[in-house]
């Protein structure tokens, strides 16, 4: 089941042409993962702590089909992919939520990032948190 993310874009979001900067597109994207992790019950403190599990993204990419301007309502679709017990994709659906668009249904951008789960003292690669491979499992 895939996971909804509503947001406004801030003028904090965008570049001096007026648009959204890609590295800050692919911040409103971890936006939406943070948001998901909270709906799975995961503590977010602890989570990105770093103590006891850290899970770095170790890809991220983001095609562009239109621009996002200040003032845009915007709502991501994720959902996500299992590649081992440590490694995961998400991929981020970016559209407009504004019914008056007439690219409403099509998406603005999509991003894609790639997490590996490891031990912060050993750099090995661990398990995942059994919330997020259940959801995981499910898509």
């Amino acid at each position: 089941m895939s996971f909804t993310y509503h947001r406004t874009i801030h003028f904090k979001d965008t570049d001096a042409a007026g648009v959204v900067y890609f590295s800050n597109a692919l911040s409103i994207c971890h936006e939406a993962y943070e948001a998901l992790l909270e709906t799975l019950t995961i503590d977010l403190k602890e989570y990105f702590s770093g103590k006891s599990l850290a899970v770095p993204i170790v890809r991220a990419e983001i095609d562009f089909m239109q621009p996002m301007y200040c003032g845009d309502k915007i709502y991501i679709v994720l959902s996500g992919t299992v590649q081992f017990e440590n490694t995961f994709s998400l991929k981020y659906e970016i559209y407009y939520n504004d019914s008056n668009n007439s690219d409403v249904n099509k998406p603005i951008a999509i991003a894609s990032t790639r997490h590996v789960a490891i031990d912060p003292v050993t750099r090995k690669r661990s398990k995942l948190p059994t919330e997020l491979m259940q959801w995981l499992a499910i898509q």
